[in-house]
């Protein structure tokens, strides 16, 4: 498991690798010392590559503590090896989802084409190929596609789906959905949302009214709340990352589109400032390349 996850890993994180973390190698290989041109050479590499500021000064000042000016017996494994520790320290461990609630009411939320409906289809054919009743609440009433969209997913993976007229109510459309999975006994539901902009209070509102909503009708729910981002945007996805937190308090992060065109860089940046978990991640097209995020072999990935 392990082994194919690093694989996936490896194959996601290449223009991170090769960009980033290979050029770092580039600069302090054969080095008797690490200088300060050295170092603000790999600050500036490290900036680049949506590592963040904070943490990037972080990392330069503890290379600059532990090795600044000594003779080193290899700069390149001293380097590496901190850049490990650092970045191992901030990723947080992966929290395995708590389904004790029946049903467990997973929220999910983002902008628009951050790949929420991919991420749900592939949660649901997840959860169903593990034996559990899966309902999805198609609450993106704004988009015309969105139901039909939905729908396929829903199909694909043996999930039940509860829906209304596009431009019904959406916080209607989550109850009533509770209401069918209590019914049918199910054991998990998901629920789409609308891609809406951080920026836009109105529409935040809105995704808040479902959260108040699911929570009148089921004690708890919902139980987690993810934003979908998108890997490939940046620096943009902690200001998302932090409206949404703001707004809904996210209990963790679904990173998509880790396939080899990202700065994985940014897992680092949003994990550092908003201390959510990064829950999942999703390394391809396929129904099954949505996996829980693991630091150790992310971090392995990144720096190998």
């Amino acid at each position: 498991m392990l082994g194919g996850l690093l694989d996936k890993f490896k194959e996601g994180l290449t223009k991170t690798r090769d960009g980033v973390f290979n050029r770092i190698r580039d600069v302090v290989r054969g080095k008797p010392r690490l200088d300060e041109d050295t170092l603000e050479e790999i600050e500036e590499i490290l900036i680049q590559a949506d590592v963040g500021v904070d943490p990037t000064l972080r990392i330069i000042d503890r290379l600059r503590e532990r090795y600044a000016d000594a003779d080193v017996e290899n700069v390149e494994s001293a380097v590496f090896e901190l850049l490990e520790e650092e970045i191992g320290s901030i990723l947080s461990a992966s929290v395995p989802f708590s389904l004790d609630a029946s049903p467990t009411v997973i929220l999910i939320v983002g902008v628009n084409g951050a790949g929420k409906t991919t991420t749900i289809g592939k949660l649901a054919k997840r959860f169903s190929d593990e034996g559990k009743k899966v309902l999805i609440a198609a609450c993106d009433t704004f988009r015309a596609a969105a139901i039909d969209q939905i729908e396929v997913w829903a199909n694909r993976a043996g999930a039940h789906m509860v829906h209304h007229q596009s431009g019904a109510d959406a916080a209607s459309v989550a109850f009533d959905a509770l209401e069918a999975a209590k019914a049918r006994n199910a054991d998990i539901v998901l629920i789409d949302t609308a891609g809406r902009l951080h920026t836009k209070v109105n529409l935040m509102e809105e995704v808040k009214k479902i959260g108040r909503v699911v929570g009148k009708a089921i004690e708890g729910a919902p139980h987690e709340t993810l934003l979908v981002i998108d890997a490939t945007t940046g620096q943009n996805a902690i200001e998302q990352a932090r409206a949404f937190h703001q707004h809904l308090t996210l209990t963790g992060l679904v990173l998509a589109k880790l396939d080899g065109t990202a700065k994985g860089g940014i897992v680092i940046a949003v994990s550092d400032e908003l201390e959510i978990p990064v829950r999942l991640v999703g390394l391809g097209e396929g129904e099954n390349d949505l996996r829980e995020f693991d630091p150790k072999a992310f971090t392995e990935a990144l720096l190998s």
